[in-house]
């Protein structure tokens, strides 16, 4: 069974007529991404592992009529029935990225705060004549199942034994893709990039805390208008301190985060001290070691930052540094209910032991038993440069001489056996570098006004809780 990662799957698809897919496209960090190979601000191109055995949860039956009304936004509607439903998926995707549930009345919360942002832009929308009709849904929907490898019949039966309705699919790519337009429109096309700024941009690399970069996870306690600061302060200290004592961070996102990110953990991948928004960077500038948790504030609210790694960057290829690169392959499987996670790094290991006995070659096993898209290649990635890929990826690959094929490792998009083929120390390609410095100074400067865009949405919209404990 195939694995659907049910949120900003549209952003995806929208990238298609204009960004080039790559196989290794997956395996990026949203953050850190080649600017020829990236997807544009789509956190999950591909699906996260289920969690063995462990089957999401449910709505509770006969709990409430699924008529009621959970929340009213301006002269729209949330009904019961779609905030389990959605409360439902965000479960799944949770136990996807093997992230702790919280307890269900608070996933209920985060989930409508989240129902209630889509209801204000999707109204917004209409109001400035934003429309997305069926046939581009379904456009949209076909280039999903594709980048998944299966056919469109195949995705509806996989998400129904998930106890996902397709229509609710449907209307969630709808959605976002209304969404992503309504950005395009009213925040992206206001970013401006002078040149001058990418060059100041370029020359600061590889001097001082610019040339590291810090894996950094985030969690966003609002002040928007009518908020109690000084409650929202002590909550937020409060996350500080029990993340600080240990608690899961990506949990405490889950359950208190009121930022985008937060059903993925809060996770941002990697950035540096220049294209991490202001705030966040604020937060760690005094205390950036590795495991480090601390608070700011900003005009949108508190922000707790969490350091989850830390690495020093490459030469700055603008002033004829070198950047290390590496040629490889690999083979991914994903765990679902039908092939849990024993079963995958089981199949895996015995593919790998193959491999290195010299009874099937790499480039065989990844066209048979790869899901992603380059087993059609052998499993080819091609050259990839520091940040390309996620961490996990990373780390491992980095640790393999030439010829060497890694244990499984697990990423969030599932199992990994990786092969490095070659390695050199190469200049960058002068266009990519500025590329990726425009890219990098528009994702600092996107975040930080997406934030106040939703904030404003969010402000001018009358909005009545109905029901909201389970």
């Amino acid at each position: 069974m195939t694995n659907f990662r049910i949120t900003s799957l549209a952003l995806v698809v929208l990238a298609a007529s204009s960004t080039a897919f790559t196989a290794q496209a997956q395996l990026k960090t949203p953050a850190q991404s080649a600017p020829t190979r990236t997807l544009p601000a789509a956190p999950a191109a591909a699906a996260a592992p289920a969690a063995q055995a462990a089957p999401a949860v449910k709505p509770a039956e006969g709990a409430r009529p699924l008529d009621e009304i959970a929340a009213v936004v301006n002269d729209d509607v949330i009904t019961e029935f779609e905030l389990q439903q959605q409360t439902h998926i965000a479960a799944l995707n949770l136990r996807r990225q093997n992230i702790k549930l919280p307890p269900m009345d608070v996933l209920r919360r985060q989930v409508l705060d989240q129902l209630i942002m889509d209801k204000a832009v999707e109204q917004h929308a209409r109001e400035v004549g934003i429309r997305v009709d069926d046939a581009m849904v379904s456009a949209a929907i076909e280039q999903i199942a594709a980048n998944n490898k299966v056919t469109v019949a195949q995705m509806q039966s996989d998400l129904a034994k998930d106890g996902v309705p397709f229509a609710a699919f449907r209307e969630q790519i709808r959605r976002e893709i209304v969404a992503q337009r309504l950005r395009e429109r009213e925040v992206d096309s206001q970013i401006h990039i002078p040149e001058s700024e990418i060059d100041s941009y370029l020359a600061s690399q590889g001097k001082g805390a610019a040339a590291t970069e810090y894996h950094i996870s985030h969690i966003l306690i609002p002040t928007d208008a009518g908020t109690d600061v000084a409650k929202a302060k002590a909550l937020a200290e409060d996350i500080l301190k029990r993340a600080k004592s240990g608690e899961d961070f990506s949990s405490l996102a889950v359950s208190y985060s009121k930022a985008g990110d937060s059903m993925n953990g809060g996770e941002l991948g990697w950035r540096t001290s220049q294209n991490m928004p202001t705030a966040l960077w604020n937060a760690i500038q005094e205390h950036h070691q590795n495991g480090s948790v601390e608070l700011s504030q900003d005009s949108s609210g508190f922000h707790i930052v969490k350091v989850t790694g830390v690495r020093n960057g490459i030469d700055n290829p603008a002033n004829g540094g070198l950047i290390h690169m590496t040629r490889a392959r690999h083979i991914l499987m994903q765990v679902s209910q039908l092939t849990p996670e024993v079963s995958v790094v089981s199949r895996l290991t015995d593919i790998r032991n193959k491999i290195i006995s010299g009874k099937e070659d790499f480039q065989t096993m990844a066209r048979l038993h790869s899901v992603d898209p380059s087993s059609t290649r052998g499993g080819e990635l091609g050259w990839l440069q520091p940040g390309d890929t996620v961490p996990e990826f990373e780390s491992a690959m980095d640790k393999l001489k030439p010829g060497e094929v890694s244990e499984p490792i697990k990423s969030r998009f599932g199992y990994h056996l990786i092969q490095v083929e070659e390695r050199k120390d190469a200049k960058a390609d002068p266009r990519r570098v500025r590329l990726a410095a425009l890219q990098a100074l528009r994702e600092k400067k996107l975040a930080e006004a997406v934030t106040n865009w939703q904030r404003e949405l969010r402000d001018k919209a009358y909005v009545e809780i109905r029901q909201v404990g389970n």
